[in-house]
């Protein structure tokens, strides 16, 4: 399972009583396919996969599948504490996902070792391709990313940390392998896009834009550029889009989900509010998203 091209994590619509919203996520996924999704990671960090049941997953993930129908791979989430995980994992792959990004264990710090068992029960419930997402709790060494990698069924590695020099001895240390050079790695900051030129120089070209799913004009035109080396148009997106986008986000906690969700919403489809513990973008927020969304389609002649 390889990927090229930006990676969609779709939101979790919700309909006004609270359920899943299974129509509203298929027409969101098939919009941005259309648009050229390179892979669809459905019910993950931007799909509040914190806030879903198990049952919820497993339908979102369905969705995704019958909707994308073979065109690009389909991931889902699997996380928390081991036996959910597990249950996560089965569930994904009953509903007919490819793979699986692996998220860290719940809430406690797990020595090394420890998160090697971790990768080792939970993908030994199943026959996916697995993407381990190193944030949170889960720290690794290059050691430890290494042992991981050479699991059979894990196949990549999203670094959701940032610590660029400690990612870089894990990409050395991965390669160095025998297959290593198959290993993939995914920038899994949030708006990856800010760093996406720093991670492309340590070997990490792949990574997550949380705007494709409301900008996808703005998120390919992006990629585009990094790809040729166009730096003129990255410096104009980046200081004139990601940037404002991202002191925007970083004005509350849970804005890298909520700011997403309400730029679907003012690009078209409702998909309704965020779930607790996370809350809804301010009115003043909402339109200064809107504004920049503006002003990055007009960047890219959208």
């Amino acid at each position: 399972m390889k990927f090229q091209g930006v990676l969609f994590f779709p939101v979790t619509p919700f309909a006004p009583d609270g359920s899943l919203d299974e129509e509203r996520l298929a027409r969101h996924i098939e919009a941005e396919v259309t648009a050229g999704a390179g892979g669809v990671f459905v019910a993950c960090g931007t799909g509040e996969f914190h806030a879903l049941t198990a049952d919820e997953l497993e339908r979102a993930t369905r969705v995704a599948v019958e909707t994308t129908a073979g065109r690009v791979p389909v991931l889902a989430a699997a996380g928390g504490p081991t036996p959910v995980a597990r249950d996560h994992a089965v569930r994904v792959a009953r509903a007919g996902a490819d793979g699986i990004l692996l998220l860290p264990p719940y809430l406690v710090t797990a020595p090394q070792q420890g998160l090697v068992r971790y990768v080792e029960e939970v993908t030994a419930v199943t026959d996916l391709p697995v993407i381990f997402y190193q944030r949170g709790t889960a720290r690794l060494t290059e050691t430890t990313a290494a042992e991981i990698a050479a699991l059979p069924k894990v196949v990549g590695l999203k670094d959701g940390h940032g610590d660029i020099e400690r990612m870089h001895r894990i990409v050395r240390a991965v390669r160095a392998l025998p297959d290593g050079q198959d290993f993939q790695f995914f920038n899994g900051l949030p708006t990856a896009e800010m760093t996406a030129p720093a991670y492309q120089g340590i070997g990490v070209g792949l990574y997550s834009s949380a705007v494709f799913a409301f900008a996808p004009e703005i998120a390919l035109t992006f990629h585009r550029a990094l790809g040729e080396g166009d730096e003129a148009l990255l410096s104009t997106l980046l200081d004139e889009f990601y940037g404002p986008l991202v002191a925007l986000r970083d004005e509350a906690p849970g804005y890298a989900v909520s700011l997403v969700k309400a730029g679907v919403t003012l690009r078209g489809l409702a998909v309704g509010g965020v779930r607790a513990p996370l809350l809804d973008p301010t009115p003043e927020h909402v339109a200064r998203l809107a504004k920049l969304i503006d002003h990055g389609l007009e960047v890219v002649g959208a």
